[in-house]
């Protein structure tokens, strides 16, 4: 028995499919040369899991403490709406190398190709401004005890069309923006995979300076620091020769 539109779950799922449909529109254009392979997309499925395996057995066998799930829940979700910050902000000088590594005439051709992430980017802060513009002047003004005006009641059904749909939608786009590297491959095949390098590796030294070192023997230290860095560079240095050697994709040539 299928779900009707006017039942709540239907409702609901017709709000999902319609945030994601925009949200892969905006922010998953791969570009014509995007490599399919499937291969690679089972080793970082592959390793995801054995990566959050490995963190649980870490805090089921030496920080017992059950704050500790929460925390890992917390970071998890801050680390997905903070990844597009990092690369706005990291992906510049990223893409700044990147461009000066390749050979001299074919710097223009990947610089006329930037104005795909461009508009990744733009879209992804005009859903910033336009959430901020709403949630926060209803916060500050909107009163339930008081009589509100026509435009009360505007700003507040604006801000329910934010929280039902607009939410969503955020949550979709930084997951999105955050694997696509806000469009990337457009300006070239192997940049998605040496912007992930930079950014697991901004977030494994924001976590150093932020929690310190965490707790267990030395052996376990750097596996909890530096695991997760070090496998999703291997994984992302893998693909980068699978390209080259088996599909013919390079940068210098």
């Amino acid at each position: 028995m299928s779900v009707s539109f006017g039942s709540p779950f239907g409702l609901v799922g017709a709000i999902l499919r319609s945030a994601h449909r925009v949200a892969t529109r905006l922010f998953v254009q791969e570009g014509e040369g995007r490599i399919e392979d499937r291969t690679v997309d089972r080793v970082q499925l592959a390793r995801t899991v054995l990566g959050a395996a490995a963190t649980i057995a870490l805090i089921l066998a030496y920080n017992v403490d059950p704050n500790r799930w929460e925390d890992a829940a917390y970071g998890g979700a801050a680390q997905l709406i903070i990844a597009p910050f990092v690369l706005i902000i990291a992906a510049p000088l990223v893409i700044i190398g990147f461009i000066y590594y390749a050979p001299p005439h074919l710097r223009p051709h990947l610089r006329s190709r930037l104005r795909a992430p461009l508009k990744a980017v733009g879209w992804y802060v005009l859903t910033l401004v336009v959430i901020g513009a709403i949630l926060v002047p209803t916060a500050l003004t909107v009163d339930a005890d008081d009589g509100k005006s026509w435009w009360e009641y505007l700003l507040a059904v604006a801000s329910l069309i934010v929280i039902v749909w607009g939410l969503p939608f955020f949550f979709m786009a930084s997951l999105y923006s955050a694997r696509s590297a806000f469009n990337s491959a457009q300006v070239h095949p192997m940049l998605p995979p040496v912007l992930t390098m930079a950014l697991v590796w901004v977030f494994a030294a924001f976590s150093l300076i932020g929690d310190g070192m965490p707790g267990g023997p030395p052996i376990v230290q750097f596996c909890s620091t530096l695991g997760g860095p070090l496998s999703v560079t291997a994984v992302s240095l893998w693909e980068l020769r699978r390209m080259r050697t088996r599909f013919g994709v390079t940068l210098r040539a």
